[in-house]
């Protein structure tokens, strides 16, 4: 489980030290996100979570303090599976464009699988502000990166900065809520090479 910010200390401290703990620890948040993602966070209760799971009500305080330390490591989580799921379709894609057209098909690809992740990044806003805007503000960082590095080999205009990387990050969040949340009419393929043709070329004539 990756956590940063204000979870990390109680994160460090509740860490499972065996396989079975992490096990254990991973069948939580697993429940945690069916149970958070159907039922929302003030509706939702830890006795849900861990029936859910399969395991006792004492279990859940070994890795977690509250219902509040349980959704902000699971707004982490989530950002880290996110970042996990979309790094080796970019890391394999031929130049820049290519790597945001792949990147953006991969998250297309997880939104769709887990849709859950929309109602609880949203749902962080009022609940943990912090675990909030690290969540968009991590993904928009690396964005940054690695459009920088890209300039640097020449593939891109070296004036991209971090206006660009919000806007690309701001496009893929709602075509995911788009394509990936209310509706999977579109091939995903389709829509990935909509967004890289516009990344191209542009839309002025």
């Amino acid at each position: 489980m990756d956590v940063t910010g204000e979870g990390a200390e109680e994160a460090e401290r509740k860490a499972p030290r065996t396989d079975r703990g992490r096990r254990t620890q991973r069948a939580i948040l697993d429940a945690a996100l069916a149970e958070f993602g159907e039922r929302g966070f003030h509706e939702a209760s830890i006795s849900g979570i861990t029936r859910r799971a399969g395991v006792a009500l004492g279990s859940f305080y070994t890795y977690f303090d509250s219902k509040d330390a349980l959704f902000r490591a699971l707004v982490n989580d989530l950002s880290a599976q996110v970042r996990d799921h979309v790094a080796p379709a970019i890391r394999g894609a031929q130049d820049q464009v290519a790597a945001e057209r792949a990147g953006l098909a991969a998250f297309l690809d997880f939104v769709r699988a887990h849709q859950e992740i929309y109602r609880i990044i949203d749902e962080s806003e009022f609940v943990d502000p912090d675990s909030f805007r690290r969540h968009y503000s991590s993904t928009a960082e690396r964005i940054e990166a690695r459009l920088r590095a890209a300039a640097a080999r020449g593939e891109i205009v070296d004036t991209v900065d971090e206006v660009h990387a919000w806007a690309i990050m701001g496009m893929n969040v709602f075509l995911g809520l788009r394509y990936g949340v209310w509706s999977n009419d579109r091939p995903v393929a389709d829509v990935a090479d909509v967004v890289a043709a516009m990344l191209a070329r542009g839309i002025g004539r």
